[in-house]
């Protein structure tokens, strides 16, 4: 990037990110997609991402703190609702856990975290770092990856539907409401982005945010698969199927 993008030629470059980075192309999510794993494997990846669902409400929270006016904050509380729930409906913490219950983990074992991958703690905290510390357009455009989701969950369910005989619809309800959450989420952060990286600096922190969540998220599948895949060592203190 050498000089000023037209807004379309911003959205282009992040397109392009994801099309490189996402972790949709990780060996793992392959692996996972395909039937390829057995159920203590499959245990392991919704426990370890259990991790990163309960600190998504936490990051948002501390972005709504620094929005500036009250439509940014309305926008982005509905966010913590889609994660929190509003207290008579369940949101996508909820909803993962009965992931997990419906794999057979144990639900305390599962919210003490106690079994999750140093891998996996250090990517979820050093983004509830990067969305708590950087700027407010680092932290909205490190959301972005929101733009590649639904492929991502069309293919998981079907896959895992269709390959493992211990899941189910039900097990899977997590997925159903992103479909169309992800979508109204990046409407708002893309346009956000777009209007507001009005120098090529900012839209190459803009680009530079992205980049880092597609790197958190391909971590925490390399700490997967090394741990339970090849060569199979999970570290000291990790869950263990």
């Amino acid at each position: 990037m050498t000089g000023m993008l037209s807004p379309q030629a911003l959205e282009d470059a992040l397109r392009a990110i994801g099309a490189e980075r996402y972790h949709v192309h990780h060996p793992f999510h392959h692996l996972l997609h395909d039937g390829k794993l057995n159920l203590g494997q499959v245990q392991a990846w919704a426990l370890n991402r259990y991790c990163y669902q309960a600190h998504i409400p936490m990051k948002d929270a501390s972005l709504l703190a620094r929005l500036p006016t009250p439509e940014l904050r309305r926008e982005w509380r509905r966010r913590l609702v889609d994660h929190d729930g509003d207290g008579g409906h369940p949101g996508g913490v909820e909803r993962w856990l009965a992931l997990t219950d419906g794999l057979g983990l144990d639900r305390d074992y599962v919210t003490s975290m106690d079994g999750i991958l140093s891998g996996t703690r250090f990517a979820v905290e050093a983004y509830v770092h990067f969305v708590r510390e950087r700027s407010l357009l680092e932290a909205i455009a490190s959301s972005l990856t929101e733009m590649f989701s639904t492929d991502i969950i069309r293919s998981r369910v079907s896959g895992m539907l269709a390959n493992y005989d211990f899941v189910s619809e039900a097990t899977l309800a997590y997925f159903k409401p992103r479909l169309t959450q992800a979508p109204a989420d990046v409407a708002f952060a893309l346009d956000y982005v777009k209007r507001e990286a009005t120098t090529p600096e900012l839209q190459r922190q803009v680009l530079a945010a992205l980049r880092f969540k597609c790197d958190l998220l391909w971590a925490q599948l390399d700490a997967l698969h090394f741990a339970y895949v090849a060569p199979g060592l999970p570290p000291p203190g990790a869950f263990r199927p």
